[in-house]
């Protein structure tokens, strides 16, 4: 399958902005049943964009934007070509201890300690319990029913949580989005020594029963199993991860991957909007999603030069 995404992203300023400073991760992945056939980022108002790879082979982009505004935009286009993954191998009992030496021998630590969002709560003890996580009859099974579990005792609620939500908060209420189902999932399985690591992306709508929403970016985890290696797992749509899910990042959780991160300087309160649509190839993208749309007017000049605090841009809207 062939797809076309738009990712804008809008931020509004109360005040002027002299200067920001931003990383962005939009940047589909290209590996395995994924590439990445193009990708353009334009920022507005005007900047130059650099790039680089980060240590697990995430794309980011970066870019400084001077000058006086109210407003800056992002708009991400990519083209993206995925296949069906391969069908999944059956596996046994004997697959743990296959499990165990590979955990062993390879470089997983990253993926099975605790990290900022993913980390062992008396609340996540208390959920474990309560759905008798515990190593089943094989690596695959075990994964299966913890993502099938949290699907059942959870249910799918967008004003639940925030961005920065704790774990707990979501296990508390037993309601949440993608973020935190995904974060609840890691967690659950490292705790039994299964690597696991959060995934950030999109997925297409059509004709699905989806619970996560259209319009916005997505997040699942991918766990290492012997005979399978890294598999996408999504517990919000009761999911194995398809050729309907396209990869952008991937980290320890949440924390490692938002798709913006940046300070500015100056302003005051801000107000962030965030358009997604992932459309078929040949489909047109909507024209009201055009960047060439808007008008851009630069900030008038102060008598003084702005000085002040730089101020941190609030992270991109929950993944849902």
């Amino acid at each position: 399958m062939f797809y076309a995404i738009r990712h804008v992203t809008r931020f509004q300023y109360e005040e002027p902005v002299s200067e920001t400073v931003m990383e962005v991760r939009k940047h589909p992945r290209t590996e395995g049943n994924q590439r990445c056939l193009s990708h353009t980022l334009r920022v507005m108002p005007r900047a130059r964009v650099f790039s680089y790879r980060d240590y697990l082979g995430n794309t980011v982009l970066h870019f400084n934007v001077p000058g006086r505004y109210t407003k800056l935009m992002l708009a991400a286009d990519s083209l993206v070509e995925v296949e069906a993954p391969p069908e999944l191998p059956r596996l046994t009992a004997d697959h743990w201890a296959e499990l165990d030496t590979q955990v062993a021998q390879g470089d997983f630590w990253e993926f099975l300690t605790p990290s900022h969002f993913a980390r062992p709560s008396q609340e996540l003890a208390a959920f474990g319990q309560a759905i008798h996580c515990e190593r089943g009859v094989d690596p695959l099974t075990t994964v299966r029913t913890i993502k099938r579990k949290i699907y059942e005792h959870f249910d799918y609620d967008t004003e639940s949580t925030e961005v920065d939500s704790p774990i707990e908060q979501a296990l508390r209420m037993r309601r949440g989005v993608c973020q935190d189902f995904a974060h609840i999932m890691i967690t659950l399985l490292r705790e039994l020594r299964i690597p696991a690591r959060y995934v950030s992306g999109y997925t297409f709508h059509s004709r699905t029963k989806d619970r996560s929403v259209e319009g916005a970016t997505h997040a699942w985890v991918e766990a290492f199993l012997p005979r399978v290696g890294w598999l996408g797992i999504d517990p919000t749509n009761r999911l194995i991860a398809s050729e309907r899910h396209v990869r952008t990042a991937i980290g320890r959780d949440y924390a490692d991957v938002p798709p913006t991160r940046g300070v500015f300087k100056g302003g005051g309160a801000g107000k962030l909007s965030v358009s997604v649509k992932v459309t078929l190839s040949d489909a047109p993208l909507a024209a009201q999603e055009e960047p060439t749309t808007e008008t851009w007017t630069p900030a008038p000049e102060p008598e003084q030069v702005l000085a002040g605090p730089y101020h941190h841009h609030q992270q991109q809207q929950q993944q849902q």
